[in-house]
């Protein structure tokens, strides 16, 4: 596995959660991190800020470069992009982490939360990656990796919530579509999923609150999977859609995972995530 020290790492939603995790991990390894996210005031119910953010970057070995980013603006995504090239001269990894979630049934759906979804989700994915590409294209070893589930194109995934299951099943498709355009030119595209639900925001204001969080993993199995995948050769390692404990099974070894669990349960106690 190569160091990390020197290369770019562009980071959708990356002021908190599974996104800061893994540019704390990059940052460990002397990464240039970019905090591209819309929290730049303290929120009463999510912690952090891209200023916090990039705060921790730094005392983790990092440089950071924090931008307020909207992934539904166009002119915020190529704004950000030419900030990155213009402050550490190109972009290596680009990690597809910011999502909006409404788990909603059909008739429950109000429209401006659907499209909230899908322009976050499946738009802003695809934004992003078009606007980064030119530049990974230039990267010795590129890799893209969306924060997205395998294809399961199954009733059960759908059912209770179609609107969010369609959002952030168009972000896998771009790693199916994206994988097949650009492997020639070497560019990766993977997708990284967690077998199990992490302790993050989303879970404890949405799904749960405490009750959740304790059968939950931290965010650094997610991080250490990200770095796993990013340490593989992008003309090899593509068009795949991963699972974190597989990931650090078959590539790393690890076989215990124990010191991911955010409270002392069994593993068998755990939440499984959806679409796994």
């Amino acid at each position: 596995m190569g160091s990390f020290q020197g290369k770019t790492v562009f980071i959708t939603g990356a002021s908190r959660g599974i996104g800061l995790a893994i540019g704390l991990r990059l940052a460990q390894e002397g990464a240039n991190i970019v905090i591209a996210a819309k929290t730049t005031e303290p929120h009463p119910k999510l912690p952090g800020t891209i200023y916090t953010a990039a705060a921790e970057i730094v005392a983790a070995g990092g440089q950071a470069l924090p931008l307020m980013v909207d992934v539904r603006s166009e002119e915020s995504i190529y704004a950000a992009v030419e900030e990155t090239i213009k402050t550490f001269g190109g972009i290596d990894i680009l990690v597809n982490n910011a999502s909006a979630i409404s788990l909603t049934p059909t008739l429950q759906t109000d429209m401006k939360r659907y499209d909230l979804m899908h322009q976050i989700n499946t738009r802003g994915t695809f934004l992003t990656s078009k606007a980064c590409l030119p530049h990974l294209l230039k990267a010795q070893n590129p890799h893209v990796l969306n924060l997205s589930p395998p294809l399961n194109m199954e009733t059960r995934w759908f059912a209770p919530h179609v609107a969010y299951t369609m959002a952030k099943f168009g972000m896998s498709m771009c790693v199916l579509g994206m994988a097949g355009e650009f492997k020639k030119q070497g560019v990766a595209f993977n997708a990284l999923w967690p077998r199990t639900a992490i302790a993050t925001a989303a879970v404890q204001n949405l799904l749960g609150g405490d009750e959740s969080i304790r059968r939950c993993r931290k965010p650094d199995i997610m991080a250490d999977a990200a770095h796993l995948i990013f340490g593989q050769d992008s003309r090899q390692c593509t068009g795949n859609f991963f699972i974190d404990d597989q990931v650090l099974r078959d590539l790393g070894g690890i076989t215990d995972f124990s010191n991911y669990r955010y409270t002392d349960i069994a593993d068998e106690e755990l939440m499984p995530d959806f679409f796994v």
